[in-house]
Parts: structure tokens; sequence; C-alpha cells
């Protein structure tokens, strides 16, 4: 698992000849940061930056409400017709409508091509709603019961009891949903036009996969005398753009580890 990240981190602090002749192994070989310089003076890289980081925020925060809205009354054994709800629910899991009929939806509410069109779409994991739902029923009734003989209303039991009870399965879905969001590009390659709207993980794609790099390769090579020189630094250039786009998430993720076994175990087994 760790040695493919380690070799993609040695490469990209590498020199090309070195990359190119498969010398690189978790060991940097011609150390240099010729790459990361070329990549942080590209402006798409930056502000791919910062659509990413406002589209992970914003979706991030509009999944948890959305999710904590829709399991904490599934949760409720006095909500009519729970059960039907559920059902309901998830059957989405197994059925969709598909990417055109989902494509017409986006243009007919003119959401193609804006920043809603990256946060509004899938405001809701059926999964992660059901692993809060089952969280929420683990939570003892009569801590409900008192707040409820106490004068709180159903809001007032979900904001003072449930949630603050529920650090662990709130933090571990929001990372999954953050994750989710800071990873997606597929729906910014099908529904934005914009390139000045483009996530970083899109760039990454188009960096990586399409070799769509000229503009980089010129600013690190500095003038290069032929192409072969500029192909050697295109190469460490790739490399540096992956652990640019992955560096965030990965130095988010240890503070948050802790929550993950016990928020989503209490959230998937029903005591």
């Amino acid at each position: 698992m760790l040695y493919p990240f380690l070799f993609v981190l040695a490469a990209s602090f590498s020199s090309g000849s070195e990359v190119s002749r498969g010398m690189v192994g978790i060991i940097p070989k011609g150390f240099n940061v010729d790459s990361y310089r070329a990549v942080f003076q590209y402006k798409y890289i930056w502000e791919g930056y910062r659509n990413t980081l406002l589209y992970t925020t914003a979706g991030t925060s509009i999944n948890l409400a959305f999710t904590m809205a829709g399991a904490y009354p599934l949760s409720r054994k006095q909500f009519y017709g729970r059960g039907v709800f559920t059902f309901i629910i998830a059957v989405t899991m197994f059925f969709s409508g598909g990417l055109i009929p989902t494509y017409l939806v986006m243009k007919s509410y003119k959401l193609l091509n804006t920043f809603w069109v990256m946060v509004i779409p899938g405001a809701i994991n059926t999964w992660n709603m059901i692993i809060m739902r089952t969280f929420f029923q683990n939570i003892p009734n009569e801590l409900e019961e008192a707040a409820v003989i106490d004068g709180c209303s159903d809001i007032g039991v979900l904001f003072r009891v449930i949630l603050p009870l529920s650090t662990a399965s709130i933090m571990t879905i929001g990372m999954f949903y953050a994750v989710g969001h800071w990873n997606s590009w597929f729906n910014a390659f099908i529904y934005l036009r914009d390139q000045s709207r483009y996530p970083i993980q899109l760039w990454l794609r188009l960096i990586v996969l399409q070799n769509q790099i000229n503009d980089i390769t010129l600013i690190a090579s500095q003038g290069a005398v032929d192409q072969s020189a500029e192909r050697l630094v295109s190469d460490t250039i790739k490399y540096a753009v992956i652990i640019v786009a992955a560096a965030p998430i990965l130095c988010v993720y240890p503070f948050i580890q802790k929550y993950f076994v016990k928020g989503t175990m209490i959230g998937s087994v029903k005591g």
C-alpha cells in the first residue's frame, strides 16, 4: 500500500532522466524541486485548489445537514411510516435515473457550469444516512424522554442531546463526504465548461492522463533545447501534481482516523 505512494513521492523529487531510466525506487535520485516550482507557478493549479476547497467545504456541510435531517426522524420509533420511507430511500442504492436523465435535470434547473452543480447533486448518500440513522437508534431513549420532559422540542432534542453524543459518527461520515468531494472529478468533467471552475482533481486528470502540460512543462524546462528534455521534465511534473493534489487530505486524515472505527462500527450494527 505504501510503496506506490513512496515511489510517486520520490519520483517527484528526482530528475527526469533518472525517472525515465527506471532508477528511482523510494529514494529520490538527482534530488531537485524544479517540478514543484513549476507546478506552483501554474495558475490553474491554484485555481483548482481554491475551487476544490470551496466545493469540499460547502458540499460536506450540505451533505451533513441533509444526512442528519434525514437520519434523525427515521431513527425515532414514534415517526409514523418510517419503515416505508426507509424502504423508498434504500431503493435508490440499487436504482438510479442514469447519466443522461441526470444531465437533463441539471440542465432544466440551469445548474450546468455553476458552483451548485458540484455540491447539490448527491446531497445525501443513502448508505451514510443509514449508518447515521443506526447510530442515532443506539442512543438511549431515556435521554430523549428526559429532554422532552424538560420542554425540548424535536429540534431541541436533536441539537442538545443527539448531536452532542454523535461526534464519532458525524466526524466519520463527514470525512467520507469530504474525501468524496476532494477526489471528485467526474461531475466537473460532465457539467463544467469554464476552466476557471475546474477542481484540482480534474486538472490532475488532464495533466496525468491527457498529457495537457505544455504550459507547465515550459515553466519547468526554462527553454529546454529539445523535445526529449521537455519530456523528461514532464514525467516528474506528473508525479509532483499527484502529490500536490493528495497532500491536503492526507494531512487531515490522521486527525480524524481515531473516530473511524467507533463511528462506523456503532452505526453499522444495531445493538
